[in-house]
């Protein structure tokens, strides 16, 4: 009786070895694809941030100045434009001069406006089991607040 019982197990033991070779493929995937979204969104999220602060910065500013300061500040965080972009594949190519405009007539009203053109996420995996992935282009991400007059 006692040996009807350990080969019992062992079948038990060889099938849900079996299940599990079969779902580990699908299990992979679905963290790949997680995790690539989870990047994909922070990435995203971090361009917004910066471009949020560059616009905050330029709108105490006087118009049409410290421009290259304000670009720099969307690609590396900072005004001086050390360091290394904030997001992969970041670069001042991507960021055109932010822009003021003056709106209204009673009252008059200026606004700023910076801009990221063309930023995508590229993945970090080409393929997963067999799958292709592809970079991701967003549209422009822009900010515009108002300035000082």
């Amino acid at each position: 009786m006692l040996n009807m019982h350990s080969t019992k197990s062992h079948k038990v033991r060889g099938v849900a070895l079996v299940e599990f070779a079969l779902v580990l493929p699908l299990l992979l995937l679905l963290s790949f694809i997680t995790t690539e979204f989870g990047r994909a969104l922070y990435e995203y999220n971090t361009v917004v941030k910066s471009v949020r602060n560059a616009a905050r910065y330029l709108s105490v500013q006087t118009p049409g100045t410290l421009t290259t300061e304000a670009r720099n500040m969307v690609v590396y965080g900072n005004a001086a434009g050390t360091g290394q972009p904030l997001a992969l594949g970041l670069t001042l190519a991507r960021v055109p001069t932010p822009t003021w405009q003056t709106v209204g007539v009673d009252p008059l009203i200026q606004t700023v406006t910076v801009r990221v053109s063309g930023y995508s996420f590229t993945p970090l995996f080409t393929g997963t089991l067999g799958l292709p992935m592809s970079s991701l282009t967003y549209s422009d991400i822009s900010a515009t607040m108002r300035a000082a007059l």
